[in-house]
């Protein structure tokens, strides 16, 4: 058993008496060592914060304090929708710590929607819920986004529209086609999220997505679809049979 696995089964029955400090820890069992011999991969979420919170309390070690602060907010999926004021109001968490983590976490929403023209080309809803679920999933308002697709349907711009409540009859067409006119792109896909978590559409999704297919069709620009996001789950529109005719 590693030293993350005991420290996290002991918070299972409430807090452990002490943990020792990092340096006290046997070398193979302190994150930052085992980062360097093994490779990033292979710490587990606790390990990776603790790296980033640094040290730790009295008694309390920064494995200890990432293993609380997980367990507190139900693992990465919930650390991804707290901020500041959440944070700084940690035991132990000073303004530095919880700018370094918020930090983290922003960075690993962006490195996992990052896509370049070198990526595989969107062929399944899959594909394009994968480009930003890891960072739609937790927001807590609702943002609409356009991902532009060349004629080989590879993504060339992610566009994000609207910030906010995304209601229907704000949505312009001229708005949302905009960047694919300007890069001459042939088809577009839509993704909107839900910060409800579920991400079944609405009868006004399905609206404006038929009004938006429409306009489409007239500037000779394809809706390819119109994905929804909810929490770590999402529906293609198209294959749901809704807005998209067969």
């Amino acid at each position: 058993m590693t030293a993350v696995t005991m420290v996290a089964e002991e918070y299972r029955h409430g807090p452990p008496p002490k943990a020792p400090a990092m340096r006290d820890m046997p070398m193979r069992d302190r994150p930052r060592e085992r980062l360097k011999e093994q490779g990033a991969e292979a710490l587990t979420n606790a390990e990776l914060m603790a790296i980033l919170i640094r040290t730790g309390l009295e008694g309390e070690n920064a494995l200890a304090m990432a293993t609380r602060i997980l367990s507190k907010y139900d693992g990465l999926p919930g650390m991804s929708r707290i901020g500041y004021p959440e944070l700084i109001s940690e035991r132990g968490l000073s303004h530095a710590k919880a700018c370094q983590m918020l930090a983290g976490i922003e960075l690993g929403k962006r490195v996992s929607s990052v896509r370049n023209d070198d990526q595989a080309a969107i062929e399944t809803p899959e594909d394009i819920a994968s480009l930003l679920m890891a960072e739609m999933s937790g927001l807590e308002r609702e943002h609409l986004r356009i991902i532009l697709l060349n004629t080989k349907n590879r993504v060339v711009l992610i566009h994000n529209l609207y910030v906010g409540s995304v209601n229907a009859a704000l949505v312009r067409p001229a708005e949302v086609f905009a960047e694919a006119v300007r890069w001459t792109c042939p088809a577009i896909a839509i993704v909107h999220n839900h910060p409800s978590g579920d991400p079944y559409p609405s009868d006004e999704d399905v609206a404006m997505t038929e009004r938006l297919i429409e306009a489409g069709e007239i500037l000779d620009i394809e809706v390819v679809d119109h994905v929804v996001i909810g929490r770590q789950k999402f529906v293609s529109m198209r294959e749901a049979g809704l807005a998209f005719r067969k």
